[in-house]
């Protein structure tokens, strides 16, 4: 299968953590929608938002929102929950992204199990997929999963970054490389069978450019680097600061 070199790599602006720090404190400011629509306007080509079980950041009234006023695509993760599937299909936003989701966890600490829970995770999708909405199951790099979500029709897979970027953070870098590695590997191989290729989790201007190299790799969804960068020089230069090493590493 040929790479498409045509379209831009796209960037998702992960508008969680806004609602973070709005919760912390309760009342309605920070707003996360603002920030969204503050995100669309500084060239974010998508939005993502995690609607937990617990609710500790974003909200069910943030998601009716972000659905009433976005104008570029929703990226709606989510568990793979019965309560989840009905908020889904009653939005049908653009793209579901399916992760794992535990309780006690401060983040997605892993990839979805695909390869183990492969028929209940089937039919779970099919009626998201069937409803219009593109499928996303975020995994780890392995070709197990990788293999289990193209058998079980995911449109999308996107590939957890999160154990080469924090290698690289803590200084590991010949550790982060084979990482860095295996991403480029499993990016060609996912692509190879027909799956779509999207990143995230924990990247950094540091960390973003030899991802967003990899011509398989069509997005990268990012958050809370960008949401804490904000706090410093504000989010529109922020966006637009990862815009340009996006950019750069591409051409």
């Amino acid at each position: 299968m040929s790479v498409n070199f045509a379209g831009k790599l796209r960037l998702g602006v992960n508008i969680d953590h806004v609602a973070t720090v709005r919760n912390a404190r309760g009342g309605e400011y920070p707003d996360p929608v603002r920030a969204a629509k503050l995100a669309e306007e500084a060239g974010a080509d998508g939005i993502t938002a995690h609607l937990r079980e617990d609710r500790r950041h974003i909200t069910d009234p943030d998601i009716d929102r972000l659905m009433d006023v976005l104008d570029v695509p929703l990226n709606f993760e989510m568990a793979a929950t019965e309560e989840m599937q009905t908020i889904a299909l009653r939005h049908k936003p653009h793209a579901v992204c399916i992760v794992p989701e535990k309780r006690e966890e401060k983040t997605t600490e892993g990839g979805l199990e695909v390869a183990r829970e492969e028929n209940r995770l089937a039919h779970f999708i099919a009626p998201i997929r069937d409803a219009g909405c593109r499928v996303s199951l975020f995994v780890a790099s392995e070709q197990r999963q990788i293999e289990a979500a193209a058998r079980i029709g995911a449109n999308i897979v996107e590939l957890h970054a999160g154990p080469y970027c924090d290698l690289f953070s803590e200084g590991k870098f010949d550790e982060s490389q084979g990482e860095l590695e295996r991403l480029r590997e499993m990016s060609a191989y996912a692509h190879s069978l027909g799956l779509e290729v999207h990143a995230g989790h924990g990247f950094t201007y540091e960390t973003v450019q030899p991802v967003a190299a990899f011509p398989e790799v069509l997005e990268l969804n990012i958050g809370h680097f960008l949401i804490g960068e904000a706090i410093f020089r504000g989010l529109t230069p922020a966006i637009h600061e990862m815009r340009r090493l996006m950019n750069e590493a591409r051409a």
